[in-house]
């Protein structure tokens, strides 16, 4: 492998994030977003966040949009993806979110430790604090598991300073004790994708006043195999090879 085909591989391991820009074009995007939005807001599921009559999330989309396993199919994605996880990796859930501008959120800084499984209430010493998120059974799970995960986020829309961005916390992924470094806004191009494995530290900010653009995202975790302990089962897993 070359050093200019491992370099994002090498900042992955370093930083804990990654941005692969340009990786679908604005027309691909731009198709799948109105694919998306009407597929979702034609469903009444119990998965789909609405407000004012729109739709601005969606916690279940392998089963009310299949389509997202068409995205980590993409050449460069399932290269990069099998080179990090390994090739039994699939994909165990997919979100979307919005960030609309008369609709603002915020989010505090946080790693994402939940999984989603198909039941939440066997003993176990590995998993813990037990939740419902949209009907689906959620659990935290442990260091040894979520280090073995990787995130891709889709950029549907630009990600600048003025839609909310994202910030990150360089290598604070490898530990606790790495979390004093200075934090970093994160930007992204109409269909740039950021990999980011789940314990980095990141929060994000609500938009500016007076901005019109929305920042949508499909967010996509994958798992290196199949293999859960204690008898728990992903709630999907979907091979991507």
């Amino acid at each position: 492998m070359s050093h200019a085909s491992f370099q994002p591989l090498e900042r992955l391991t370093q930083h804990g994030f990654v941005m692969l820009q340009s990786v679908f074009s604005v027309g691909r995007i731009d198709s799948l977003a109105q694919r998306l939005n009407a597929t979702l807001q034609e469903q009444n599921d119990a998965s789909i966040l609405r407000s004012r009559g729109r739709v601005y999330g969606a916690r279940d989309l392998l089963r009310t949009f299949p389509q997202v396993v068409a995205l980590v199919s993409d050449p460069s994605l399932t290269k990069f993806s099998a080179a990090v996880l390994g090739e039994d990796a699939g994909i165990v859930r997919a979100l979307f979110f919005d960030k609309p501008p008369d609709r603002s959120w915020s989010l505090p800084w946080h790693k994402d430790r939940t999984i989603a499984v198909k039941r939440n209430d066997l003993p176990s010493e590995h998993f813990h604090k037990p939740t419902v998120k949209a009907g689906v059974p959620h659990v935290e799970a442990p260091r040894s598991l979520l280090e073995k995960m990787l995130t891709i986020r889709i950029h549907l829309d630009a990600m600048t300073e003025t839609n909310g961005p994202l910030y990150v916390v360089p290598g604070s992924h490898l530990g606790e004790d790495t979390d004093h470094q200075l934090p970093l806004e994160l930007h992204a191009e109409v269909g740039g994708v950021l990999a980011m494995r789940p314990l980095l530290t990141h929060s994000s900010t609500m938009s500016k006043p007076g901005t019109s653009a929305h920042r949508r995202v499909i967010h996509i975790e994958l798992a290196a195999n199949r293999e859960l302990t204690d008898g728990y089962e992903w709630n999907s897993f979907v091979a991507f090879r």
